[in-house]
């Protein structure tokens, strides 16, 4: 990583080789740790007046990470090539879940919306989708030990892991629902007066 000040027009200082490109960069921890993912799928956490070599690093099973969005000051998101948008936490380090994927496709950006309730997306799909991320906001992770070796991610709501393709989805099936309630009300209602005719 490079640092540039913009004031004085010149270089400052570069990091020490990292093993794969960094391809993304968000700040952290009001504004002290800064967060830049890589394309090793590994996060290099570096100190805001430290940049010559990084404070810590978290592998994320990601392939590549692509992209990263803060969400709070310890949470983030980050979009990577597997098409799962993951949710992370900074120190301790522990990937929370999953808060959506583009089914197979690469995840080029990310942005959270200005209330913080929702983070849109946009992959190789050629779609924009929107996912809410209200819960973040309240999630706490205090105890590193508790964390999970291995296992499957976490679904951090219904459409996580596909079947959310629709942003409507949630509509319709409000929509339907009393529909049905309706077609069983009228079952029950020719059910009665047929026992009445007998």
């Amino acid at each position: 990583m490079g640092v540039f000040n913009l004031k004085r027009r010149r270089f400052e200082l570069q990091s020490e080789s990292q093993n794969g490109d960094l391809t993304s960069i968000a700040l952290m921890k009001r504004g002290k740790k800064v967060a830049c993912g890589s394309s090793e799928g590994t996060i290099y956490l570096f100190n805001w007046n430290g940049f010559g070599a990084t404070s810590d690093r978290f592998a994320v099973k990601a392939e590549s990470i692509d992209c990263m969005v803060p969400v709070t000051e310890n949470v983030l998101c980050t979009g990577s090539i597997d098409g799962v948008i993951r949710a992370v936490n900074i120190l301790p380090n522990r990937v929370i879940g999953s808060v959506g994927q583009h089914l197979g496709e690469p995840i080029e950006q990310l942005a959270k919306s200005h209330t913080g309730q929702l983070l849109a997306s946009c992959g190789h799909d050629q779609k924009v989708k929107f996912w809410d991320i209200s819960s973040l906001s309240s999630i706490v992770v205090d105890d590193y030990r508790k964390r999970k070796k291995g296992g499957q991610l976490k679904a951090l709501s219904r459409k996580a892991f596909g079947g959310g393709d629709d942003f409507f989805a949630d509509l319709r099936e409000e929509i339907e629902a009393p529909k049905e309630e309706e077609k069983e009300k009228e079952k029950e209602d020719s059910d009665s007066d047929e026992s009445d005719s007998d």
